[in-house]
């Protein structure tokens, strides 16, 4: 089936979640569980933005205005002034504006002489900040799904809030399967390999705004790996497993899901990465990735984040992502798959104010390296080649 198709089968069994409530100081990078309105106005009142003098604005129209002065205002004093004609405040950034001021002197463009100053430059009425002018009391200041950056969590103390909902990260099992792995640092012995699959999983995930949660690796026995299955089931909200996917006699994730499990869909029309699964065990949700180091992680991002974004509520903009979807053109020609989606590697940087793509010849989909040297992937359409000079989809991974 199509990547669409597998998306919606795949959204029929959501992601499982929890809310919780945490301090700012507890919630980076967390995502935010609802919207946020404002429980105060940004600016509280009419404020300076700069150090100088409140003035009235009609008193400083002819040069070396002189004003006198008549006290001083400061941040966070509550002290009530009015300023008259021919009268100066000196004012601090931040501090409220004087009753009867209209603009603010640089202090700069100012001379203090006995009580008086004199004015050398321009009254600006821009240099006072507005009263709600930012945001409003009851306004939305921060959307539901959003990932909490230091800016997001400023933005929450500003507008009142010492603690805010965010989505507890839901568990996400990752489960390598296959005889010839081996955990990396530990001696190889004929026909054995480093597993690193399961190693790039955790990442996603956790850039997912999720908690991965590593399993040993089971070797291909049928029993172990019904046993993996089980535990993950009933500690976690959704497995994720790495190999054991295709036609082969010792794929035993599908044989295992065909007969135990509840399969919605084998196999995509994507390349490379073909072979994925998804369903459930034992009523939670089960992604089937291939073994393949490049395919797996393609097919993560192709249907598992998109999965994960609309099961938990995800921002379109603010939410977890991990690639945009942008226009390239190819200076190099990327091949195309008369009967998929080809996401070949490519290489995406910015010229003349375009994005344009090189596409490198190892296009293997055991080539992990490829997914180093390379920063996008291209989104050829079924049975479509990409010509030097055509401009095509592409993903701009981040």
């Amino acid at each position: 089936m199509s990547v669409d198709q597998a998306i919606e089968l795949a959204n029929e069994i959501p992601l499982f979640f929890e809310t919780e409530i945490r301090k700012l100081s507890l919630a980076h990078n967390m995502i935010l569980a609802n919207s946020l309105e404002s429980k105060v106005d940004d600016p509280r009142f009419d404020n300076s933005a700069m150090d100088g003098w409140a003035v009235k604005e009609a008193d400083c129209t002819t040069p070396n205005s002189k004003l006198e002065i008549i006290g001083t205002i400061q941040a966070g004093s509550s002290e009530q002034i009015e300023v008259k004609q021919g009268q100066a405040c000196r004012i601090m950034t931040g501090a409220p504006i004087p009753s009867g001021a209209d603009s603010i002197v640089m202090i700069e463009d100012s001379v203090i002489l006995d009580g008086f100053v004199s004015i050398i430059g321009p009254a600006r009425p821009h240099f006072i900040r507005k009263q709600g002018e930012n945001i409003t009391i009851g306004e939305i200041g921060l959307e539901s799904g959003s990932k909490l950056k230091p800016s997001h969590l400023a933005m929450a103390a500003m507008m009142g809030y010492a603690e805010i909902p965010v989505i507890k990260p839901p568990k996400i099992a990752i489960i390598g399967t296959g005889d010839e792995l081996i955990e990396p640092g530990q001696p190889l012995e004929a026909g054995q390999i480093y597993e690193s699959n399961t190693t790039a999983l955790v990442g996603l995930v956790s850039e997912m705004g999720c908690e991965p949660v590593k399993f040993p690796f089971v070797s291909d026995d049928i029993n172990s790996l019904r046993k993996a299955f089980d535990l993950a089931a009933s500690e976690c909200d959704a497995i994720l497993t790495s190999g054991g996917v295709s036609m082969g006699e010792w794929d035993l994730v599908r044989r295992l899901m065909e007969k135990e499990g509840d399969i919605k869909f084998w196999k995509i029309l994507i390349k490379p990465g073909g072979p994925p699964l998804f369903g459930s065990w034992k009523n939670t949700p089960l992604f089937g990735l291939p073994g393949n180091p490049v395919s797996s992680q393609i097919v993560f991002l192709s249907i598992v984040v998109p999965w994960i974004s609309n099961s938990c509520g995800y921002h379109p903009i603010q939410g977890p992502k991990l690639f945009d979807k942008v226009r390239v053109k190819l200076l190099s020609a990327a091949k195309g798959t008369k009967n998929k989606v080809t996401l070949r590697r490519i290489q995406i940087s910015e010229r003349d104010d375009i994005l344009i793509g090189e596409v490198p010849e190892n296009q293997g989909s055991g080539n992990l390296r490829s997914m180093i040297d390379c920063n996008g992937l291209t989104f050829l359409p079924m049975g479509v080649d990409g010509k030097p000079g055509d401009i095509i989809d592409a993903l701009w991974l981040r």
